[in-house]
């Protein structure tokens, strides 16, 4: 993997649940990793959906191999200031990198 690549900046998120005084539970994001990324593909496709049309944009970003970023329904990539839910990770060789599936999706 070449550093040269490695020209974007988005930030790995996983949702926590914090408990306030009152002892209500909220959800918030916290930043697992801020890391260098490159974009491979960007792609946009409408589809139908139940109650109308809805977009729904797909990107893959390769990176360096970071432990802990799993395929959970917790998890996010936060780019260029949109958050894009994780749809599939690969494992590139042997702990050299990651490849991230993720999509955003607007209705």
């Amino acid at each position: 993997m070449k550093s040269g690549r490695l020209d974007r900046r988005l930030q790995i998120q996983r949702q926590t649940e914090t408990i306030s005084p009152a002892g209500t539970v909220s959800g918030t994001w916290a930043t697992l990793a801020t890391v260098r990324a490159e974009v491979l593909q960007q792609s946009s496709t409408e589809f139908l959906r139940e109650h109308g049309e809805a977009e729904r944009a797909a990107i893959i970003f390769r990176l360096r191999f970071i432990p802990g970023v799993d395929l959970l329904l917790t998890d996010r990539v936060l780019f260029n200031g949109q958050a894009h839910n994780l749809v599939e990770v690969k494992e590139i060789g042997r702990r050299q990198g990651l490849e991230l599936r993720c999509e955003r999706v607007r209705s």
